[in-house]
């Protein structure tokens, strides 16, 4: 029954041999939490150490996307995993939980072991970053479905925080400053537009080397999404944030929203931080209105906080403090339009 199941094209043998290998990898995220060890049907974890007089558990799940195929292009697949963690991570972060556990899940159509290796590597590298464990997984090899070379990936996070520390946003009032932490680049986001933008002449343009980016086309997409849980975790121990955005899909003008009250509205200042080269390439050779760059892409601010103008300062040299490139880049402000949250001036 094994031979015939891997003449038609699933190698259970082969996803053994992967999940051997991986384990050690994936038992160095542990934490303090993890029950049992790595390939029964769930994993496990205790709350026990978790010294929480009300929690509350978080959770998210997400994907990659079509960064995916940048990673396809360039054969090169040990940090798309970082970018898993991180799209799951920061965005239950932005409630202000500590991230306890992830999970993964893998698909393609046909195992390759190094492939699959480094994936794992990079997602055990973004655990490690976040501080969580890698509880568990699925690698699901699906003949037929996913075309030669091509997979999937999907994550999901768990975290924990105290009830009466829940970020709600409900607190932020007219005044209030907004705080900007820097992206590393585009993360994971916008890469559809990016690829019909930068890549529609030939794909062979990923391993040139563009003089704006002082490194190749490659290298500049595929670097990975910044995780900023340390940073915000030490930072919360001392100082109320009222309110994290994580800019990813939809960029400013959607995320921030998400976390207003109703009645009010962000002035952005846009000369407050330097825009990002990558950003200024595809806007001038996508001929993109600044009002779609901003409503498609991070433009430089990975996450954005709201706090009181009275603690702007000492959070601004808080995360300088914590090596977090941080700028002051916008106010809260009462909404002048019914539909209209986010002001770019």
């Amino acid at each position: 029954m094994k031979e015939a199941y891997k003449k038609a094209g699933v190698d259970i043998e082969l996803a053994n041999n992967i999940i051997s290998r991986i384990k050690p990898i994936i038992h160095s995220t542990h934490i303090p939490g993890v029950v049992g060890g790595i390939g029964n049907f769930a994993g496990l974890f205790s709350l026990a150490q978790e010294k929480i007089n009300d929690p509350v558990l978080v959770s998210g799940t997400d994907g990659v996307g079509t960064k995916l195929m940048i990673a396809n292009l360039l054969d090169k697949h040990n940090t798309i995993g970082i970018d898993l963690v991180a799209m799951c991570v920061n965005d239950i972060l932005v409630c202000g939980a500590k991230p306890l556990f992830f999970l993964d899940y893998l698909a393609t159509g046909k195992l390759e072991e190094e492939k699959m290796t480094d994936i794992i590597h990079g997602i055990t590298e973004g655990c490690k970053i976040a501080g969580c464990a890698l509880l568990g997984g699925e690698t699901a090899e699906m003949p037929g479905f996913y075309q030669k070379g091509e997979y999937d990936l999907a994550g999901f996070a768990v975290g924990i925080v105290e009830r009466t520390k829940l970020i709600t946003g409900h607190d932020i009032i007219p005044g209030d400053k907004v705080i900007g932490l820097a992206s590393s680049g585009l993360h994971s986001n916008g890469f559809s537009l990016v690829r019909e933008i930068l890549l529609a002449e030939s794909e062979a343009d990923i391993f040139q080397k563009v003089p704006l980016l002082e490194l190749t086309l490659g290298e500049e997409l595929l670097k990975p999404t910044r995780i900023y849980v340390s940073a915000i975790l030490s930072l919360l121990k001392a100082y109320h944030i009222k309110g994290i955005a994580h800019i990813t899909g939809g960029g400013f003008l959607d995320n921030i929203p998400r976390i207003l009250p109703e009645n009010l509205a962000v002035q952005i200042y846009q000369d407050k931080w330097p825009v990002l080269p990558i950003f200024k390439l595809i806007q001038e050779k996508g001929n993109i209105n600044i009002q779609e760059m901003f409503h498609t892409f991070n433009m430089g601010i990975g996450l954005v906080l709201i706090v009181a103008a009275k603690d702007q300062e000492a959070i601004l040299t808080k995360l300088h403090q914590l090596s977090e490139t941080a700028y002051l880049i916008g106010e809260v402000i009462k909404k002048a339009e019914k539909d209209k949250t986010v002001y770019l001036n």
